[in-house]
């Protein structure tokens, strides 16, 4: 009959059926110690021991349990299977205990399960919290305590397993079944084989600890002294070869370590002393001693300086960029173009540090240019340059000193930064807001000529602006915002309207006579070649008896003989321009008399110290003489 028609028989009808679940489980309980020998074997690995004889002695213990289950199977099918004893009976409840439905129980879903097991583990870190809380195992709140406890666990269960593996299991077995006789070499295979996976096991760690510790390498010495350790020669030979060729590169030339100073030997060595090829080259260049390793400072491509410290360059250019900054700075960099590089240069090419602080910190010689502007001279742009007229003239072959044209571009020589440091600030401060001018027309006035009736007042206003400086100085100012503190008064002026006369300045020249310049502005030989003067106006080759006519208007102050000058005509133009004309051969204009532009003053000639008819022709400013070709259209 099958378990299923078994379970459906009725309560009278068999002594386990009968019996509620409790009693079920404590017979289950009972049953191991009346089974027999060979239920006994059930529960041991080796082959199962003789059913043990049943004694005088045994027998009545086992009488003694089935009679005691017998009375209880009798007892409780004395009661009936609705019947319900205990508080619940004693209620007046004597309704039939429920009984499980016969349909089949709702199949659960995936996420049912996993919300069971979330309020499952839930429920364990809630008891756990608890448990940690009370201090019930306050040496849980140390993991290295638990790590050592675990360790203290775990010696004596291995300590037992091996015992158990050894000795343990026969006793217990010859214990349970009947003794049998054992073969000796069954018993000393099972205590040699663990010994020997113990001891194979400690063969291939103390190998394994072994190739861990040493290998095969290469020691290199120089000179006599050990400077490396290398996994073979043939890595030692290559790292030299490069070497040799960095060396040759750097310095310019051929260049070979000699053989008789690098020595090489080959063994059993330590794995830890083992070396990379990088650092091997590193020392073999710091025995040779020509060439180094280092970080280069590149500045616009051109070459400061080196240092074998890795991160000292960073650090300085990160001092010099902060230096003179506050919170108050937006931004500061280098204009240049800064760059470090790792490489091999010459040894006597590393620098101190502080020496490559005062480097940077210092200034170099570069060229400049300039743009040639109204009314300069070849010597007043070299003394601006401080340079000589000689050395602008090397600086700029090919120009003619005495024929400057305005916009042409020379080259200076000037002492500029190694690095151009620009910085931008944002600054607060009150500025003055400029105030309007009013005009009003005065008849009594020249055209051009003003009054001030009323001065006006600046006002005030509260500005923030981003300030950019370069080496310090100001190259751009960004106002961000503006706030009026004090309005502006506006400025009262009276403006001429009258015509001026014609003999008032215009403020541009004409040319005095039209012809060729036979001798122009600056150094020159003095007249009948001997010796040199600095000519201090232009020569203009005309006939005797031209008229000269006056560069622009203006009041005579000078007119008559002049040493070297001859006969001359001087013409105050205003604003500290004054204009000269020498040599002439007579003279048109008397001192005070007021002139207008184009007007003849005088005839050409070739008096004082002039060796042929023309006009000489000098503009002064402030009573310095100018370049007349850089006024003259």
């Amino acid at each position: 009959m099958s378990q299923r028609s078994r379970s459906k028989k009725p309560p009278s009808g068999g002594r386990r059926a009968a019996l509620p679940r409790e009693e079920r489980r404590e017979e289950r309980h009972l049953a191991p110690s009346v089974t027999t020998g060979a239920t006994a074997g059930l529960y041991s690995r080796g082959p199962a021991p003789k059913p043990p004889v049943v004694t005088s002695e045994t027998a009545p213990k086992e009488h003694a349990v089935e009679d005691r289950l017998r009375r209880t199977a009798k007892r409780r099918a004395a009661i009936p299977a609705w019947e319900e004893t205990g508080p619940r009976a004693a209620a007046g409840n004597s309704q039939p205990p429920r009984r499980r439905s016969a349909e089949p129980r709702p199949t659960v879903t995936w996420y049912q399960a996993v919300l069971w097991n979330l309020k499952r583990v839930k429920r364990r870190w809630r008891h756990l919290l608890r448990e940690k809380q009370a201090s019930r195992f306050p040496e849980s709140n140390r993991f290295p305590i638990q790590i050592l406890l675990l360790i203290w666990g775990i010696i004596p269960m291995w300590g037992s397993l091996l015992e158990e593996r050894l000795w343990g299991r026969r006793q217990r077995a010859i214990s349970r079944g009947s003794p049998r006789q054992e073969r000796p070499e069954r018993s000393a295979r099972r205590v040699l084989y663990p010994l020997l996976f113990l001891g194979g096991t400690a063969c291939i760690a103390l190998i394994a600890l072994f190739f861990s510790t040493y290998t095969y390498g290469t020691t290199v010495s120089y000179d006599g002294e050990v400077i490396a350790v290398m996994s073979s020669q043939s890595a030692a030979e290559e790292v030299r070869r490069d070497l040799e060729q960095v060396t040759a590169r750097t310095l310019g030339e051929s260049f070979t370590i000699d053989d008789s100073l690098i020595q090489y030997s080959s063994g059993l060595l330590r794995r830890q002393d083992l070396v990379d090829p990088e650092t091997y080259a590193e020392d073999l260049s710091q025995e040779v001693g020509l060439v180094t390793a280092a970080y280069c400072l590149y500045v616009d491509g051109e070459f400061i300086g080196a240092t074998p410290y890795a991160g000292a360059l960073d650090e300085l250019l990160k001092q010099l960029k902060a230096a003179g900054t506050d919170e108050d700075t937006i931004s500061c960099d280098f204009a240049e173009s800064v760059d470090i590089k790792e490489e091999y240069v010459p040894s006597d090419e590393i620098m101190n540090l502080g020496y490559l602080a005062e480097t940077l910190y210092s200034t170099k010689t570069a060229e400049v240019t300039y743009e040639v502007q109204k009314g300069d001279t070849w010597s007043e742009i070299a003394e601006a340059h401080s340079l000589s007229s000689k050395e602008l003239e090397a600086l700029n072959p090919g120009y003619d000193i005495n024929k400057l044209q305005i916009g042409e571009i020379l080259t200076m020589s000037a002492s500029v930064p190694y690095l151009t440091r620009t910085v931008v600030q944002k600054e607060r401060y009150v500025a003055e807001v400029n105030y309007d001018v009013e005009y009003t027309d005065d008849a009594s006035m020249y055209k051009g000529d003003t009054k001030v009736t009323s001065k006006g007042v600046f006002g005030a206003a509260d500005v923030v602006a981003n300030v950019t400086y370069v080496n310090g100085e100001e190259v751009e100012r960004t106002v961000l915002s503006s706030v009026t503190l004090r309005e502006p008064v506006t400025e009262q002026q009276l403006r001429g309207t009258m015509e001026r006369p014609t003999w008032y300045p215009t403020g541009t020249f004409r040319w005095p006579v039209t012809g060729r310049i036979t001798s122009r502005f600056g150094g020159r030989k003095s007249p009948g070649g001997i010796g040199s003067t600095n000519h201090q106006g232009i020569d203009i080759a005309a006939s005797r008896g031209t008229p000269v006519c006056a560069a622009d208007g203006g009041t005579v102050t000078y007119s008559g003989w002049m040493g070297g000058y001859g006969y001359l005509v001087e013409i105050d133009h205003g604003n500290g321009y004054k204009t000269r004309y020498g040599h002439n051969s007579s003279l048109t204009v008397s001192v005070g008399q007021h002139v207008y532009k184009g007007q003849q003053i005088a005839r050409v000639g070739s008096t004082g110290n002039s060796t042929g008819n023309h006009c000489h022709f000098e503009v002064r400013y402030n009573g310095v003489a100018r370049n007349p070709l850089n006024y003259l259209p």
